[in-house]
C-alpha cells in the first residue's frame, strides 16, 4: 500500500516537474503508469466488435504518442489517466477511419505501429465512427465522463478526482450521457 501511495505522489511530482520544463520527467513517469495504461488499453479493447484490431501494447504506445505534450497538463495520476483514455479513444477512431478508407480503395499504404507493426484481426469501423460522432454531440463534461468511464474503465471516484468535480456530478453526468446515447442509437425505442 505504501508503494502505491508513493508511486501516486511520485507521478504527481513528475507531472509538475514536466510542466515546469524538466523534459526527462515524462521519461521517468512512464514506467510508473505503464501498468495502469495497459489496463486501460485492455479494458478498451474488450469493447471492440469482433476480433481485436490492436494489441494492448500497441494501443498504449500509439495513445502515448497522440497524448504528446498534453500529458504535462495533468495535475495528478487520475487526470493523466483520463487524458490517456481520451487519447486511446482517438487512436481507435483514427484506426476506424483508416479501415473504412481502406475498404473504399484508399488502403494503398500499409499501417504499422511503433511496436510490432501488426494490427490484429477485424472490428466494426462504422460502429466506432458512429460512437465518436455521438460523443461529439454530448455536452463536453458528459463526453469526458463517458471517455473516462467507457474508454478508461475508471470508477466515479477516479473520474471525479481527474476532473475536479464531485462524485455526485460524475454520477449524474454518466446517467444523463447514457440515456442520451441510448436515445441517439435507438430512436425507435423512445418514440
Amino acid at each position: 500500500m505504501d508503494r502505491v501511495q508513493g508511486d501516486v505522489g511520485e507521478v504527481t511530482r513528475l507531472l509538475r516537474a514536466a510542466h515546469e520544463g524538466d523534459s526527462a520527467a515524462l521519461d521517468r513517469l512512464v514506467p510508473l503508469v505503464y501498468d495502469d495504461l495497459r489496463r486501460l488499453a485492455q479494458r478498451q479493447l474488450e469493447h471492440e466488435y469482433g476480433e481485436r484490431t490492436l494489441s494492448a501494447t500497441a494501443l498504449v504506445h500509439e495513445a502515448y504518442l497522440k497524448l504528446g505534450g498534453r500529458a504535462m497538463a495533468a495535475g495528478n495520476r487520475a487526470h493523466f489517466l483520463a487524458l490517456a483514455a481520451r487519447a486511446m479513444r482517438q487512436v481507435l477512431v483514427d484506426h476506424a477511419r483508416d479501415r473504412k478508407a481502406a475498404k473504399r480503395g484508399g488502403g494503398l499504404w500499409e499501417r504499422t505501429t511503433l511496436t510490432d507493426g501488426v494490427w490484429v484481426g477485424e472490428f466494426d469501423p462504422d460502429g466506432m465512427l458512429a460512437l465518436d460522432e455521438a460523443l461529439s454531440e454530448l455536452v463536453p463534461r458528459q463526453r469526458q465522463v463517458v471517455e473516462c468511464r467507457f474508454f478508461g474503465g475508471m470508477e466515479e471516484q477516479e473520474i471525479a478526482t481527474a476532473m475536479g468535480i464531485s462524485e455526485r456530478t460524475v454520477h449524474r453526468d454518466w446517467v444523463k450521457a447514457r440515456a442520451w446515447l441510448y436515445r441517439y442509437f435507438h430512436p425507435e425505442a423512445t418514440g
